[in-house]
């Protein structure tokens, strides 16, 4: 059968981010996507215009449609937004079991506006965390999950181990927010070892999207059987390229390109 992933996010109707990402993303890697719709989500390179939330019950039943129909080999959560939507997706994932989920902790977009309340903060650690096989945070979202400043390398790898001590299986401390303007380093833990991923650092607007993408095409290479760091490190080669080739459009910051490994053919 061909793979299957679901992703759980927010809609962005300029199709940089959120679900529109996450499913281009899935079909890049030749991975049939689905989607659960948290919010409805008026968003351009510029910023965010406006949100409509998804009662959370409706949320629930999006899941269980694909999940009693298509099943699924791989979630990604993205933008869950309010404390009950995250306590219906967890309980979804409960009862069907997922082993393989990947925790994109979307909490503010780029623009500065939050995506995701205090208290869903809260239910996120305690509810989220622990069913995740890979979580993804930036460092301000690391920063947000622990409560502290995080500036060093180091910092980065105590902060991976501090977040894997909360229930995930692999942690992945996103070092794009560093300021290093030479090289983009992401800190893995696994819970035993620490693994750097580096690539080049690009001085580029167009970076609307990332998060999305990168946890996106993590969830498509364990939806296709990939070993958790295989699929890290596949993900981080496609999110590095796409922000390399990242596409100008729009008057603020553009989408990366989530057709260069169709069109590259890695």
């Amino acid at each position: 059968m061909i793979p299957r992933a679901l992703t759980i996010a927010g809609s962005d109707c300029s199709g940089g981010a959120g679900l529109q990402a996450d499913l281009k993303t899935f079909t890049a890697f030749g991975v049939f996507g689905t989607s659960a719709v948290t919010a409805v989500v008026a968003e351009n390179t510029v910023g965010v215009q406006s949100i409509h939330y998804v009662p959370a019950d409706m949320v629930a039943t999006q899941i269980r449609s694909v999940l009693d129909d298509i099943g699924t080999d791989a979630v990604k959560l993205g933008m869950l937004s309010r404390p009950e939507v995250v306590t219906a997706v967890a309980a979804e994932l409960r009862r069907y079991g997922i082993p393989r989920i990947v925790l994109d902790p979307v909490m503010v977009a780029k623009s500065g506006v939050p995506l995701l309340s205090v208290e869903a903060r809260l239910l996120l650690k305690e509810e989220l965390l622990p069913l995740a096989m890979v979580v993804t945070p930036n460092i301000p979202e690391a920063e947000v999950l622990l409560d502290r400043r995080i500036e060093t390398m180091d910092d980065m790898k105590q902060a991976a181990v501090e977040i894997r001590a909360l229930g995930p299986g692999w942690v992945v401390v996103k070092g794009g927010h560093r300021g290093d303007e030479r090289e983009a380093v992401d800190v893995v833990f696994d819970g035993s070892e620490h693994h750097l991923l580096s690539a080049p650092f690009f001085n580029t607007p167009n970076t609307h999207g990332t998060g999305c993408t990168f946890s996106a095409a993590i969830t498509a290479g364990l939806a296709r059987g990939d070993a958790p760091l295989t699929a890290i490190q596949t993900a981080k080669q496609f999110i590095t390229e796409a922000v390399r080739t990242a596409l100008p459009l729009g008057t603020g910051r553009g989408p990366t390109n989530h057709f260069v490994r169709m069109k590259t053919g890695w």
